[in-house]
């Protein structure tokens, strides 16, 4: 009865924040007062520091005054192009691979906080390679723990992805095997004195991404060819960049040892995405369905039943506690519990808020790479005529 109750309430909870998962501020109000206090005067590392991820939250960090931001990478040519944008005496950029544990305990000397974001993402590469994803994707992961818990960081927040949720292909399988080695290291040393903060976040597509859908379409414009869907009614989570940077920083404000933290998405199928991209641009070539690739889901997954369960509703966000047996294994045999999961439904892409198609063309519109894209495009058009 009490799983029941909870279950309903936890349902209550997510019908009730659906309508603020389409919200355009993506600001954290007092958790930036939080964060900046943290980040104030102390030393940051970045592991694959030159991606999306890593030029966005570096923008932000650096207006809280840290003594020094640690870009960690093996791209020499992003790291370039990021230091000649940024100019900033606090940025520092090492060359090195998360797969190599020496350069990485060497780069941790002195780091008060982790965010982890190297990884390999594009779930064809992974399919093709899976040992590489192994490698980077765990194996990495755990060098980067390890030599965060033996230099005394304070926390460590992983990032992680949807495809992690109930995998089908190597890229979430190894994303699902990086969130489980974050657990396993938080509770091993939960309740040590002084030990790393280990907790993580999960989102979806984040939109404009490097190698994601919508920078593809605009290639595909550009060549003057149509636009491809996999399966018109495929769905997929929406996530601007800035919503992404803001769940990290609330984990890592927020954060408790062995949790993931998931922010409450949109979400909308491929084909409305790109009838979407062709309506903003009055692209006339149309789309066409190509049929659903290797290893792609119709619908992705954030929060499964069994961690709806055991989450906690948190306005725009979920919090799911990891599971509770500690180091008794025990209680993996002998010891369960009763659980109604027939109540209770998994958040996905499918049951999230649909957008429609002009509420999917105004989140387009509010992505600065969309409006300048969209500016050039016109700019073309003009010449043409």
């Amino acid at each position: 009865m009490a799983t029941t109750g909870r279950a309903r309430s936890l349902e209550a909870k997510r019908a009730q924040s659906q309508s603020q998962v389409h919200s355009k501020s993506g600001a954290l109000g007092q958790g930036d007062q939080a964060v900046a206090k943290r980040i104030e005067g102390s030393a940051i590392l970045i592991t694959g520091g030159t991606g999306s991820f890593g030029n966005n939250v570096v923008r932000k960090l650096l207006q809280w005054n840290p003594k020094r931001v640690v870009i960690f990478s093996r791209d020499e040519k992003k790291q370039f192009d990021m230091r000649n944008t940024y100019r900033d005496s606090r940025l520092r950029f090492v060359i090195g691979d998360v797969r190599d544990s020496t350069s990485v305990s060497s780069v941790m000397s002195g780091i008060d906080y982790v965010f982890h974001a190297a990884a390999l993402k594009q779930v064809p590469t992974c399919e093709f390679f899976p040992i590489e994803a192994v490698k980077t994707n765990i194996l990495g992961t755990a060098n980067v723990i390890q030599a965060a818990i033996r230099a005394g960081v304070k926390r460590l927040v992983i990032l992680s992805t949807d495809k992690a949720v109930q995998p089908i292909n190597a890229m979430g399988m190894s994303k699902a095997l990086m969130e489980k080695v974050m657990i396993a290291n938080s509770r091993e040393f939960n309740g040590v004195a002084k030990t790393t903060i280990l907790c993580g976040v999960r989102y979806g597509n984040v939109l404009y991404s490097r190698g994601s859908i919508l920078p593809y379409f605009v290639d595909l414009m550009k060549l003057g060819k149509p636009l491809t869907v996999t399966d018109g009614r495929m769905t997929r989570f929406l996530l601007p960049l800035h919503q992404a940077v803001d769940l990290v920083l609330y984990a890592f404000a927020n954060g408790a040892a062995g949790h993931i933290y998931v922010r409450k998405s949109a979400g909308t199928t491929v084909e409305m995405l790109a009838r979407a991209m062709i309506k903003i641009f009055e692209y006339d070539k149309g789309f066409i369905e190509v049929g659903i690739r290797a290893g792609e889901k119709m619908h992705e997954t954030l929060v499964t039943r069994e961690e709806i369960l055991r989450a906690e509703s948190r306005n725009l966000y979920y919090d799911i506690a990891p599971e509770t047996q500690g180091l008794d294994y025990n209680q993996y045999f002998v010891r369960g519990r009763k659980l109604n999961v027939d109540k209770v439904e998994p958040y996905t892409s499918s049951n999230t808020k649909r957008l429609s198609l002009d509420e999917t063309v105004e989140l387009l519109l509010t992505l600065p790479e969309i409006r300048e894209e969209l500016k050039n495009w016109k700019s073309r058009s003009n010449l043409r005529s």
